[in-house]
């Protein structure tokens, strides 16, 4: 049987270049190396394309690669590949522009497509989507930076150029605290802030601003984060539910990825109806963006209510050994070998 010719496309110009690299040693690890040709690819934070030469085994969360070779003809390389495994979080990997690339040189590839790529890296956007799916979600307002100025959008997308003191008096009448200020566009919980007080919503805003132009500011749920996988192109499955307990105030970068008292539980403590519930809103939200292949779709669980929020949706889950998105499906039955090898599968069928 001959082996696909599988590339594998990793770090990215993004913040999270080095979760990335994690990411992609644990896939490399994993493939079978009887079934696919791996052709292992890393891009800098410059933007350059290099075959990786690394032991796939040695690479460590200080997401540094050294041996490296220049790739001169990026595209006659990659259209030489079967199919392509992109493991790119953040900007210029999740968000639709290299889904667009792969689209243009007709090499099938990991994920979802172009449009759902670019929503679901969207806050603001994917938001708007879920409202009208008729998901539940906590009040938010949007905003834009726009030099020393910012431009409040309502709801009805009427602008305003306000100040910070102005744009903070707004929040602090529309939403309760505690508030999440976020970057639109951004993911690994960089540049998010939580806010207890209106004091610290301007330096909050302030440092979304150094993330994206896009800014949300989200009224907090005192409740519990729950995640749920999700597979598939047309029929697609939802994994069993698992919660996220943060060694932190919230699930930030440094818990996720550097505090080891952060912990996951698989499958959560949650009743059998509610867990129904966010499997079928978690297919639901994937479908409203129009997904394929694979997401993972985040919520909350309001303490005293019960009630469900959607939080996001991530359309390039983490595939590092603590990630949720394989051992969401390995608590289902899928282990991670088989869960590749399907992934695969589904973006040869969606060519």
């Amino acid at each position: 049987m001959k082996k696909l010719k599988l590339g594998v496309v990793f770090g990215g110009m993004s913040t999270e270049n080095e979760v990335s690299i994690v990411s992609a040693n644990s896939i490399l690890r994993n493939l079978d190396c009887n079934k696919y040709e791996i052709y292992p690819i890393y891009i800098d934070k410059s933007g350059i394309w290099y075959k990786y030469l690394d032991d796939f085994n040695k690479v460590s969360y200080d997401g540094i690669v050294n041996k490296k070779e220049k790739i001169e003809n990026v595209i006659e390389y990659l259209k030489d590949l079967d199919v392509i495994f992109p493991v790119l979080h953040g900007l210029y990997g999740e968000d639709g522009t290299i889904q667009g690339l792969f689209e243009l040189i007709k090499v099938p590839y990991v994920g979802c497509k172009v449009l759902a790529s670019s929503v679901g890296m969207d806050k603001v956007y994917s938001k708007i989507i879920f409202e009208k799916a008729g998901l539940n979600q906590t009040k938010y307002i949007y905003l834009r930076n726009c030099g020393d100025k910012y431009i409040y959008i309502d709801e009805n997308f009427n602008e305003k150029n306000l100040d910070l003191e102005e744009i903070c008096k707004i929040a602090s009448n529309q939403l309760k605290y505690p508030m999440f200020v976020k970057p639109s566009n951004s993911g690994s919980s960089v540049g998010i802030t939580k806010v207890d007080k209106m004091q610290n919503l301007k330096d909050a805003i302030m440092e979304a601003a150094k993330f994206d132009k896009k800014i949300i500011i989200e009224e907090g749920i005192k409740g519990r984060e729950v995640e749920c996988a999700v597979l598939g192109n047309e029929e697609v499955k939802a994994s069993c539910v698992g919660e996220v307990l943060s060694a932190d105030v919230f699930y930030s970068y440094d818990a996720k990825y550097k505090n080891q008292d952060s912990r996951t539980v698989i499958p959560a403590d949650i009743d059998p109806a509610i867990e129904k519930e966010i499997q079928k809103s978690a297919i639901k939200a994937f479908k409203a963006i129009d997904g394929k292949g694979v997401s993972r779709v985040d919520f909350f669980i309001e303490n005293v209510t019960n009630k469900i929020y959607i939080n996001e949706i991530n359309t390039l889950p983490g595939f590092t050994d603590i990630s949720m998105y394989p051992k969401l499906f390995e608590a289902s039955g899928i282990k991670y070998k088989d869960l590749l090898d399907e992934i695969i599968n589904l973006a040869l069928k969606s060519y």
